[in-house]
């Protein structure tokens, strides 16, 4: 007969976490409740709701029974943006589009970001092995997407965990900016593939190289390639393949 044992699991959590303007409430994302400063700072740049972080005045964190609420002090210019464009989004995908009410609404504004300077192969490579290393809430409960950022020799800086990969990639956008890290001081990594957001949040945060585990999309190459992005894909082992601006590459020393 098969063994049955009771034992104790531990599981990722996800939780409506709101984002709340200057008392205007913007969005509700399922995101995992940790990082949520970083988290709050990195969707109001990658979703260029503030320019720059200096328009960010303060973030207050209430918990509710049903779920967190992110209060974000922006400075009025922010805004006044915010209000010409608002409309309410319930992240239950983090799809780019969802929200909008038809094709004429698409953004296709193209963020194009610095040349930045040239990177080794090799460090593509070092990168994705560290950010597996240091996925610490992954490792507990195999249910997270990790966000990581290396410096140019591949070593790993930072890493955001999340049960979303969107909301990752912010926690990740937003800890940068905190600690005034440029977007072209070294790469991205994800645990996911790209897709059209994901390179679209990196190129708001001017982020030159975004290297993923998996594909990206043909719309994440597209726009990659516009932007000045640097895309690689299928990063695992001593493998990947570069989708867009190549140039950037160095090969990996013999």
């Amino acid at each position: 007969m098969p063994t049955v044992a009771e034992i104790i699991e531990v599981v990722a959590e996800e939780v409506p976490v709101a984002l709340v303007y200057n008392g205007l409430s913007h969005a509700v994302m399922l995101a995992s409740p940790g990082d949520l400063e970083d988290f709050a700072c990195g969707f109001s740049l990658s979703e260029r709701i503030v320019e720059a972080i200096g328009e960010i005045h303060g973030i207050e964190t209430m918990i509710h029974a049903r779920g967190i609420e992110l209060r974000i002090d922006i400075a009025g210019a922010a805004m006044h943006r915010l209000k010409a464009a608002c409309r309410m989004r319930t992240g239950k995908t983090g799809c780019g589009l969802c929200g909008i009410e038809s094709l004429e609404q698409f953004d296709a504004d193209i963020s194009v970001v610095d040349a930045g300077g040239a990177l080794g192969t090799d460090a593509l490579h070092r990168a994705m092995a560290g950010l597996g290393a240091r996925q610490t809430l992954h490792e507990a409960t195999g249910a997270t997407h990790a966000a990581g950022w290396a410096d140019r020799a591949g070593a790993i800086l930072l890493v955001r965990e999340d049960v979303g990969r969107h909301n990752a990639l912010d926690k990740l956008i937003g800890a940068m900016a905190q600690q005034r890290i440029g977007g072209n001081d070294g790469f991205a990594v994800l645990t996911s593939r790209a897709s059209f957001e994901m390179v679209q949040k990196a190129a708001h945060a001017g982020i030159c190289v975004l290297a993923a585990i998996s594909a990206p999309t043909g719309m994440a190459v597209r726009l990659a390639d516009a932007a000045g992005i640097t895309l690689a894909g299928f990063v695992r082992g001593q493998q990947h393949v570069v989708y867009s601006h190549p140039e950037r590459f160095v090969p990996a020393r013999e």
